[in-house]
């Protein structure tokens, strides 16, 4: 058995935990988020605790993932996520334009970022964006492909980079 999956989940109160035909349902006060529970592994519910076994040794490690997945989506709709992402640069600028992200980067034309349901997005400053969410997938994603669009470079370290991100900076070339 997985040591991960040995350990059990406790429910918080104001969590419910179902599960019904290969589908697990978390529900909480800031959402529900669902997974998919695969075949070989069972999900005991004793009162504010989950235990999760497998019936195959070969399932170990599945059943240690399932843990930690079900572990995030406890956490996510009790206390949610946050990603936070700090821009640098002249002129590069965050600001939300109804339900799209608008951002300046340096190219000649402004990026609008669609935000995606379940995941919401604010620019407390002109050079901060906060992520928020209940999936830590999702919330994760969203932060990834903002970050995307312009990279921190490794001479001067502007662009879009994770708050508290460390960014090596080369030397630049000598005549």
């Amino acid at each position: 058995m997985s040591r991960v999956a040995k350990k059990p989940i406790a429910l918080p109160k104001g969590v419910e935990l179902t599960s019904k035909d290969g589908a697990i349902s978390v529900k909480g006060p800031k959402g529900s988020l669902s997974l998919v529970q695969p075949a070989g592994v069972e999900l005991k519910v004793d009162g504010s605790t989950v235990q999760i076994s497998s019936s195959d040794p070969a399932l170990d490690a599945m059943g240690g993932t399932l843990r930690a997945l079900l572990a995030n989506c406890v956490i996510g709709v009790t206390q949610g996520y946050e990603r936070k992402l700090e821009l640098v640069g002249v002129g590069y600028r965050a600001a939300m334009q109804g339900k799209d992200l608008n951002l300046t980067l340096g190219f000649s034309h402004p990026v609008l970022f669609k935000v995606p349901t379940g995941v919401s997005i604010e620019t407390p400053t002109q050079t901060e964006i906060l992520i928020k969410g209940a999936d830590k997938q999702s919330v994760g994603q969203v932060a990834a492909k903002i970050r995307a669009f312009r990279p921190p470079e490794p001479y001067k370290g502007k662009g879009v980079r994770y708050s508290g991100e460390k960014i090596t900076l080369k030397e630049a070339k000598k005549a």
